[in-house]
């Protein structure tokens, strides 16, 4: 039987387990210490970026992978059991990762047949849709299944992190319309979102952390009430905030299941240590 291969990027921040148990490609984005280069999740995992953010007055840079690495990963992962590959990206406001995957895709259109998907999304409000995705290819579902699932979720995800500075998004550039919260914090939780053009916005600032985080909740309780729910958190060192919001979440929602995953480096480099995203999607009711 022909199947749908999914590719994504190190930026969606899915654990490895779950990257191998579902065959999901994962192409590597680049982070940038002057003039050290690492590859997401490869050379650089999580822990020592943050270890080594602490350690360094240099502010890291990110990089897209190269078209060139596109067509190279496309060309390893299409056998004779290929029907057509998935490719499921960081937002193009927040990165040139699609662009590049779009030449790919041009670049080998005789080849085969690859669709790739700005998902206006980061960290794991893209996981949580890719792993839905490769679960179903991985059953067997033609890609007319698959995508009418990931058009599905893009609607139905959405997506609230917790900074606890401005500083990394600004400075990298990828500050948004949270540009208007600048010089304003004092003491206050900036709760942040990603608009339906996939850019950074500020939703709204409350003051505190358990503050900032029973908002969250409670902006994803309107829109989700008692729906059955898949749920992802990420967290950019803070392990013990990230447990205690699952504790509070299974208690709170209908919860199908829930995935606790860590904040990599490229996504890690534009919103700093202490962060704490909390996506979350519909359980697909068919």
């Amino acid at each position: 039987m022909a199947k749908v291969k999914v590719v994504t990027d190190s930026t969606a921040d899915i654990p490895n387990a779950l990257v191998d148990e579902l065959n999901i490609s994962v192409i590597p984005l680049n982070v940038h210490f002057g003039d050290e280069q690492f590859e997401d999740g490869v050379t650089l995992q999580p822990r020592d970026f943050y270890k080594r953010l602490k350690e360094t007055d240099v502010m890291p840079k990110t990089s897209q992978p190269s078209p060139q690495q596109f067509e190279d990963l496309y060309r390893s992962i299409a056998d004779e059991d290929t029907s057509a590959i998935l490719s499921i990206h960081l937002s193009a406001q927040l990165s040139g990762t699609v662009q590049a995957a779009l030449i790919a895709k041009d670049a080998l259109a005789n080849e085969l047949t690859i669709h790739v998907c700005n998902s206006k999304r980061a960290s794991y409000a893209i996981g949580i849709i890719v792993v839905e995705v490769a679960r179903l290819a991985a059953q067997g579902a033609d890609l007319a299944t698959c995508q009418a699932r990931l058009e599905q979720m893009l609607n139905d995800t959405n997506v609230y992190f917790m900074v606890d500075t401005l500083e990394f998004l600004q400075k990298n550039g990828r500050i948004g319309k949270a540009s208007a919260l600048l010089g304003s914090l004092l003491k206050m939780k900036p709760i942040l979102s990603l608009n339906d053009d996939g850019e950074v916005y500020p939703h709204e600032k409350v003051r505190g952390q358990k503050k900032a985080v029973s908002r969250m909740m409670a902006l994803l309780q309107e829109q989700f009430g008692s729906d059955s729910v898949q749920v992802g958190i990420s967290h950019a060192v803070n392990e013990e905030l990230a447990q205690k919001l699952a504790e509070e979440i299974k208690q709170a929602f209908t919860v199908d299941s829930l995935v606790i995953t860590e904040i990599g480096a490229v996504i890690g480099a534009h919103v700093g240590p202490g962060t704490v995203s909390l996506s979350m999607t519909k359980v697909d009711s068919k």
